[in-house]
């Protein structure tokens, strides 16, 4: 509705070119062209303190973040090749100093700051960060005390992980040349700025990962270790990667990392915590020369041991020996015994021969030449005796008699005509020969007369002749 009081039209349908009026109509890309301009021109190198919100990193790399305090925020971007050169891993909520520049996106009509370096802002802030690590790992079970290992006694290899050209790695070989000589695999690494803790991390790792008969020999105990410093100088020895790493070791691990003072999360993850590196090398191996005394005193303490073993026994021998009857005393009833059974065996032998020569005597008596004459001549007729009454029980004498003797063809004498019934084929044994006969009802046909195959009792013996 136009203005009553004002003669300047106002609602115009077409943009027209007002008397008066030089300024020029921008497009939206002009201003926010000059817009950044300026902004880039008046703000183009700025330090801003604030704390950290919705901190986000890119798959690319690239990191985007807010930074806010009580009454403004500013969004925050910060290129990849500037955020590998972080010397922290940032988190919301932790106080920072971006140093940077100002610029707009026009996209959305938002200035930003572009960050090239980060810094946290103040020890407090470094402080406050590791101890949320330090919270973070601990409730991870990182830090418990039932995961520490013993070390060995006397370790063959042992990996040290460090600068190669600072003074730590000579101390430690050092002290270890001085204590006992032992194999040192030297892993070389930064101790402290950018990649530092990734790095030590790797050393760790690889040092786990060696094969036993490996070429580079796998130790038996790894040393992380760096001198001493103010906490920023320490700081790569407090990050998380570091810290898992150690915890995850496959092998013993003693952390040296600074003085006595000084205190670093990778110290609370290893297996034990030395105070200074050269402290961990003599915590490393014993004394060489403590284990050679150690060595002759118990040498000397079993040597003392057996000989006083060795007088006991003979003490006790001795004793014993006083105690024990002597030769003579054991076997003198023995010896006695012995010579009165040697006397009573002579005089049982004595008599014995007196015995044996009554009997030959008497013997010899009854063997005399008439005496076995008669003998003799008793047997003879005893011989004869007996051959005529095998002779009278000879069988075939009978035969001579004009009786038979019937055998069946398959052998066996027949008693009984039943007998011979059964038999069927019959054998007649005469005095001179055998017939064969067959038993049946009818006529017997003539058996065929053959000469008898079984052999014929003996004759009777003419008599024996006399043997004397």
């Amino acid at each position: 509705m136009p203005d009553p009081f004002n003669d300047t039209p106002t609602g115009r349908l077409v943009a027209e070119a007002v008397p008066g009026d030089n300024a020029m109509a921008l497009s939206v890309g002009e201003l926010s062209g000059r817009l950044k301009r300026m902004v880039e021109g008046e703000f183009g190198h700025v330090r801003l303190r604030g704390e950290i919100s919705g901190y986000k990193r890119a798959t690319s790399g690239h990191v985007y973040l807010a930074l806010k305090d009580d009454s403004a925020v500013i969004d925050g971007v910060m290129w990849k090749g500037s955020a590998a050169g972080l010397a922290f891993r940032p988190e919301d909520g932790i106080e920072v100093i971006a140093t940077g520049r100002l610029t707009t996106y026009p996209g959305r009509s938002k200035y930003q700051i572009v960050i090239e370096r980060m810094e946290l802002a103040g020890a407090g802030q470094l402080m406050a960060l590791l101890e949320k690590l330090r919270a973070k790992l601990a409730g991870e079970g990182l830090f418990d005390r039932d995961r520490k290992r013993a070390l060995p006694f006397m370790p063959r290899v042992i990996g040290v992980v460090t600068s190669p050209t600072g003074a730590v790695i000579r101390d430690i070989l050092h002290r270890l040349e001085d204590r006992c000589p032992t194999h040192v695999v030297v892993w070389p690494v930064k101790v402290q700025g950018q990649g530092a803790a990734e790095e030590i991390a790797a050393a760790v790792r690889g040092f786990g990962a060696l094969a036993p008969g490996s070429a580079v020999p796998r130790p038996d105990l790894l040393i992380v270790a760096r001198g001493g410093g103010s906490i920023e100088d320490l700081w790569a020895f407090n990050e998380e990667a570091v810290v898992r790493a150690v915890a995850a070791s496959p092998i013993p691990i003693i952390s040296a990392v600074g003085h006595e003072t000084d205190t670093t999360l990778c110290d609370h993850a290893a297996d034990l915590r030395a105070p200074t590196p050269t402290a961990a090398a003599e915590i490393a191996v014993p004394v060489l020369a403590e284990l050679r005394l150690a060595l002759d005193t118990m040498r000397a303490r079993a040597a003392r041991c057996a000989n006083r073993h060795v007088e006991r026994g003979r003490e006790r021998i001795a004793a014993l020996a006083r105690v024990m009857p002597t030769r003579d005393r054991l076997l003198g009833p023995q010896r006695q015994r012995t010579d009165e059974l040697g006397l009573r065996l002579d005089r049982a032998l004595e008599r014995r021969v007196a015995r044996a020569r009554t009997e030959v005597d008497r013997v010899a008596g009854a063997i005399r030449p008439a005496t076995l004459d008669r003998r003799i001549e008793g047997a003879r007729r005893r011989l004869v005796d007996i051959g005529r009454l095998v002779e009278s029980l000879n069988p075939d004498r009978l035969l001579q008699r004009g009786y038979v003797r019937v055998e069946a063809q398959a052998g066996g004498t027949i008693t009984s005509a039943a007998g011979a019934r059964k038999a069927g084929a019959l054998r007649l044994r005469f005095r001179d020969d055998v017939v064969d006969a067959q038993v049946g009802p009818g006529k017997v046909e003539k058996g065929k007369v053959e000469k008898a195959p079984s052999r014929p009792y003996p004759a009777a013996k003419p008599e024996q002749p006399r043997l004397l």
